[in-house]
């Protein structure tokens, strides 16, 4: 009688199978009835059937952006740090292909920072262009937030190098590209805008995470540039750095920057 594989190990191969691997080896053990087996093959059933709902909702976002876009080539376009009250503003402009699909991909509110740093290399690795834009503070100070995220969006998209037959932006109009096509909650419904927003917010995340080095006082690393309240308190205690958007920081302090 031949021996039978031990159940612990059929356990873990489920654990460990990724996706596309997991339909053979469920076939595989359906029939042995071990309590072990059967329990690691549910395990596995629910995994699959999760992954395989993720996998679906990320089909749609590129079905989505075809539609909108067409087949030629389609700029997704996403900012990060509008509502920062210190740091640039940041713009992420990312032209994907139809394949390989990048799954995960989603609004990047929705991720963990760990999910994005992983997305985000996937992304650089896959896309066909990437391009991005930092508009710094006292720029946004001289020149308001719609002008100055009317430029990011244009510098992003040029710096994609490439002519787009399409250009799909989260949220509403901005009138930055006569290809321009808007989006409410594109960045949860289109790959390629979902994959701007999440190489926008590495990016800028970075740069805040290096600042806050240079200036420990405010908790950049922790809150990125946001109002929160330990960063409105230290601006309260120290004034204001190069780095602040004054014309966002009246409420907190007043005067001139005193660093």
């Amino acid at each position: 009688m031949e021996k039978r594989e031990p159940a612990r190990d059929i356990a873990r191969k489920l654990h460990e199978a990724s996706f596309e691997e997991l339909g053979a080896l469920e076939e595989l053990y359906r029939d042995d009835s071990r309590k072990q087996v059967q329990d690691a093959l549910a395990r596995a059933d629910r995994r699959h059937e999760k992954e395989a709902a993720e996998r679906e909702r990320v089909e749609q976002m590129y079905a989505l952006q075809e539609e909108l876009g067409g087949p030629g080539l389609v700029i997704g376009v996403d900012e990060v740090g509008r509502g920062a009250i210190a740091g640039p503003l940041t713009v992420g402009a990312v032209l994907l292909p139809a394949d390989p699909k990048i799954w995960g991909l989603n609004d990047s509110k929705q991720l963990t920072p760990e999910k994005r740093e992983v997305l985000a290399a996937e992304i650089a690795d896959v896309a066909i262009a990437i391009g991005m834009a930092h508009i710094p503070p006292e720029t946004i100070d001289a020149l308001g937030m719609s002008a100055c995220l009317r430029r990011a969006m244009a510098e992003a998209i040029a710096s994609c190098g490439v002519e787009p037959d399409c250009v799909l932006i989260d949220g509403n109009p901005v009138h930055v590209h006569p290809k321009e096509k808007t989006l409410v909650k594109g960045d949860a419904r289109v790959a390629a805008i979902a994959a701007a927003s999440i190489v926008a917010k590495v990016t800028r995340d970075h740069l805040m995470c290096e600042l806050a080095e240079e200036y420990p006082a405010y908790g950049w690393d922790a809150c990125k540039g946001y109002g929160s309240k330990e960063h409105i308190d230290a601006i309260r205690k120290y004034g204001l750095t190069p780095y602040h958007r004054a014309s966002f920081c009246s409420n907190f302090v007043e005067g001139t920057r005193l660093f």
